[in-house]
């Protein structure tokens, strides 16, 4: 099958599926939906961690050779810090509430539209990202490209449910919602294509991109989902994370393993 064709099915894998499945999701029970969410949360950080340090960083790793590994790690440093400003410039929010300070301010009812719109651009921006990142990703190998695009649906859908949760809470239909998030998921398949055509003559750079898009990965695990996780600390429940943490670990590494046997 041709690349281009992996790319675009799985950057659509990773975009408008996810959207799919959130308004699936959305659909069931409050109480479920309430119960369910934290451990999809929990196995999106496994899986997230589990591409960037079993899949992403030893291939740029590999790619440079044995003498420029300090380049990888100041990229991914560098990644890291880019990645902080986006979010201090709330270009890259990852809300997984239907209250949430930065989107949807309690007392000001007024910017309920303004926290819509912002939503959708930066949902467009990120999603964007997500499709150079899976593009350059099938570049660089096609079993890479396949673990990284599961370790963007994975983390996409409770970001989708809690995008959806905001543009309702906004005043959006449900019809309309599903409709913006499926428009802003297309960028996705954008970023794919551009990867491909804007890349292909770039191959030096691929390890870079690599690194920055294991940044992306481990910023998203660290920094926006781990903490809400520590909001439960009963033992019981920190069991059920570490478990879903693992098990979205394991099915980066099974996959990882079995896609190069």
């Amino acid at each position: 099958m041709p690349l281009l064709i992996w790319i675009l099915l799985f950057c659509l894998l990773g975009g408008v599926l996810s959207v799919v499945a959130a308004a699936v999701f959305l659909l069931l029970p409050e109480a479920l939906r309430t119960r369910l969410l934290p451990h999809a949360v929990s196995f999106a950080i496994g899986a997230l961690l589990g591409a960037a340090l079993l899949g992403l960083l030893p291939h740029a790793l590999e790619a440079v050779g044995g003498n420029d590994f300090h380049s990888i790690t100041g990229a991914v440093l560098l990644g890291l810090f880019g990645f902080f400003l986006l979010e201090k410039l709330v270009l890259w929010r990852h809300c997984h509430q239907e209250h949430c300070e930065v989107h949807v301010p309690e007392d000001h009812d007024h910017n309920q539209p303004a926290a819509a719109t912002l939503i959708l651009i930066g949902d467009g921006l990120h999603n964007f990202i997500d499709g150079v990142l899976i593009g350059a990703a099938f570049l660089t190998d096609i079993h890479l490209g396949v673990v990284t695009s599961l370790a963007v649906a994975a983390h996409e859908i409770p970001q989708e449910v809690g995008d959806f949760a905001v543009l309702l809470h906004s005043g959006f239909s449900t019809g309309r919602a599903f409709l913006f998030n499926v428009i802003a998921s297309l960028t996705t398949v954008i970023g794919g294509v551009l990867a491909y055509f804007g890349l292909m003559n770039l191959e030096p750079a691929l390890p870079y991109i690599l690194a920055i898009a294991a940044s992306s990965f481990i910023y998203i695990a660290v920094a926006d989902l781990i903490p809400g996780l520590h909001k439960r600390v009963e033992f019981s429940a920190t069991l059920k994370q570490i478990a879903l943490i693992g098990l979205g670990v394991g099915l980066i590494y099974v996959t990882h393993s079995t896609l190069h046997a």
